[in-house]
């Protein structure tokens, strides 16, 4: 099985890579416009020179079965669609563009050619995070805070408040009829952003704080008697009557922590099984992202 990886920066060498490079039946081909960077990545793969190559032009020409895209955001409309035009089924790091119109013209494209489009929402497959879906959820609360990063607010919100957005619509319990946006910003730079879904008989808040004491993730879920907190992804904190904790053990490697490996893989399933994945759920986060965007824009500059 051919896979190109597509950007060759932290995402791609510190999570997917490691998965990638290990998986037996794999004929890994790697493309960036960095030489360096090819060379030094290629050679700690033990990748001979016909799985190196600079340009799109080059990876194309191997046939391949699937594309990993991890190349920067701007560049993502391009690279996809000519993935997409070439039958390549394809997984992009999120998003899928800055600009809605150019994230539904990739879903629509890929609905049209008939191939796989999947996008990077890796908290979907994390574990701490899948099991919530198990578990009442009247009252979901997530936090994604940073140090120090105030934002201009597509980007932030494209970028980095996705991944809570996704979470939210990926648990909520039932339909959403009430979005609520709040946010703060201060000379053209996002601060903090808050988002409430609400439907019958649950609420979920999403909050980012780019100006915070630290930088975490936490997830909150509870409902009749129950609490779930999941903290940074590693540990998970059940509370009936006394709180018991459970962490990642010492040899889980982050990337199955965080689902990297297993959102990954389930891709790379589908393709094999001549499954044809669609992102139009995908899409969904995006627009959502997109009224996010708009309401902090247009709102007041405090709230």
């Amino acid at each position: 099985m051919k896979v190109g990886c597509i950007g060759l920066g932290d995402i791609a060498e510190k999570a997917y890579l490691p998965v990638l490079g290990a998986l037996p039946g794999v004929d890994l081909h790697l493309q960036t416009r960095t030489p360096a960077t090819l060379a030094r990545v290629a050679d700690r793969l033990h990748l001979p020179a016909g799985q190196r190559h600079p340009d799109l032009d080059a990876l194309l020409a191997q046939d391949l079965d699937a594309a990993f895209v991890h190349a920067p955001t701007p560049v993502h409309p391009e690279i996809v669609t000519r993935l997409l035009r070439a039958g390549v089924p394809t997984y992009v790091d999120k998003p899928l563009a800055y600009q809605l119109a150019d994230s539904r013209r990739l879903v629509e494209l890929a609905e049209q050619r008939e191939v796989s489009l999947a996008v990077g929402f890796n908290r979907r497959h994390a574990p701490g995070y899948a099991q919530c879906a198990e578990h009442p959820r009247e009252l979901i609360l997530m936090q994604k805070n940073r140090v120090g990063l105030p934002e201009h607010p597509r980007t932030m919100i494209l970028d980095d408040f996705i991944h809570v957005v996704d979470t939210l619509r990926f648990l909520v319990p039932g339909p959403v009829d009430d979005v609520t946006v709040r946010a703060r910003t201060e000379s053209g730079l996002l601060h903090h952003v808050v988002l409430q879904l609400a439907g019958d008989g649950f609420t979920a808040l999403g909050v980012m704080n780019r100006l915070s004491g630290s930088a975490e993730e936490i997830l909150e879920i509870s409902g009749q008697d129950t609490k779930r907190q999941v903290r940074n992804l590693s540990e998970v904190v059940d509370h009936k009557g006394q709180p018991t904790l459970r962490r990642r053990g010492d040899w889980v490697p982050v990337a199955r922590q965080r689902g990297i490996e297993q959102a990954a893989l389930a891709f790379l399933d589908a393709v094999r099984a001549g499954k044809v994945l669609s992102a139009r759920d995908a899409l969904a986060t995006h627009e959502l992202c997109e009224r996010v965007v708009a309401a902090v824009e247009d709102g007041p500059r405090a709230a």
